[in-house]
């Protein structure tokens, strides 16, 4: 005989395997409620994370489209002027939004490529952290031991040296250029991140749907990419947006100091670096360059920290 099923007792089952999902279901409306769709609704409601990403968006927009009307509008960034003594380091005008530099080349328009290769830094970077960290955080967590020894103490190594500093010993050995800026930055910001998706699988890790799949013979593989990956990925989201920021600063830093792209590319960093004996005459050749730095480092924060109190499950809509 079959007996019915209790509403609390299929709703506590369509919960288990919508929390499995990442969701929550309702029993009244029939649908479930996601937790990305959940942190979108809460996201939106902040007005500071909705500026910095429409911020974010409009510079990707930018640097993405810049070959298609920059050198026509304002110039090549990397030719220098005909009339170099005529054209060189003029004011901010309507024909130079951003004036130019000691070459006569238009700062606005190196600042636009300049964007681009910022953005690819970041986010090529924090890739390469990214992947690193969530390999050997997994591997530490749950297998725990001698492994989880082994890499924490590794971790605690790298963590030991300034991070600047680091950086800028490897590319010292390995060279200058963004490919190698991509793999220091990359290579040396993985322990933090490794540090942040440990503690999420820990909690995650003791949950009983993770007993019952390793119970029923899922493999360690099966387990961490279907079950505990998906439970611990908000965390890393939030860290990976603020770490790409932290990333433009860098290389903005090794630009700066000469380490990081070769000229005559255009960099934030080395813009900044040949307008600085002009501060005090042409404060623009610096300003307006480390003002584009400024922005978007503070809208990545500003992105990481709506995201963070977007994906808290424990907040209330307002």
């Amino acid at each position: 005989m079959n007996y019915p099923v209790s509403r609390p007792d299929a709703q506590a089952y369509a919960d288990s395997i919508a929390v499995e999902h990442g969701g929550v279901a309702s029993a009244d409306s029939g649908k479930s409620r996601t937790l990305w769709g959940d942190a979108l609704g809460r996201l939106k409601k902040n007005k500071l994370a909705v500026i910095a990403a429409i911020w974010i968006l409009f510079i990707i927009v930018i640097a993405l489209s810049a070959d298609l009307w920059v050198p026509q509008v304002l110039g090549d960034p990397n030719a220098t002027a005909a009339n170099m003594a005529a054209e060189s380091r003029l004011p901010p005008s309507l024909e130079h939004p951003f004036g130019t530099d000691t070459l006569g080349r238009d700062v606005l328009s190196r600042v636009i490529y300049g964007a681009r290769i910022s953005l690819t830094v970041g986010v090529v970077a924090t890739g390469i952290s990214t992947a690193i960290g969530l390999v050997m955080g997994a591997i530490a967590a749950y297998y725990g031991g001698i492994w989880d020894t082994i890499i924490m103490r590794l971790a605690d190594i790298f963590l030991a040296f300034p991070y600047t500093l680091f950086v800028i010993a490897m590319i010292a050995v390995i060279g200058n250029g963004i490919q190698n800026v991509f793999i220091a930055i990359g290579i040396l910001g993985w322990p933090s991140i490794a540090r942040v998706f440990r503690s999420a699988i820990l909690s995650v890790k003791q949950n009983d749907y993770v007993d019952a799949a390793r119970a029923m013979g899922a493999s360690d593989i099966r387990i961490i990419a279907r079950h505990i990956f998906p439970n611990s990925v908000a965390s890393i989201v939030v860290y990976a947006t603020m770490n790409i920021g932290g990333a433009i600063l860098t290389e903005s830093a090794l630009s700066f100091l000469g380490m990081g792209v070769v000229p005559p590319d255009p960099s934030w960093g080395t813009l900044i670096q040949s307008g600085q004996q002009y501060l005090q005459t042409e404060p623009w050749l610096m300003v307006l360059p480390g003002l584009a730095i400024l922005s978007t480092v503070l809208a990545f924060t500003l992105l990481g920290d709506g995201l963070r109190d977007a994906l808290d499950v424990k907040m209330k809509d307002a």
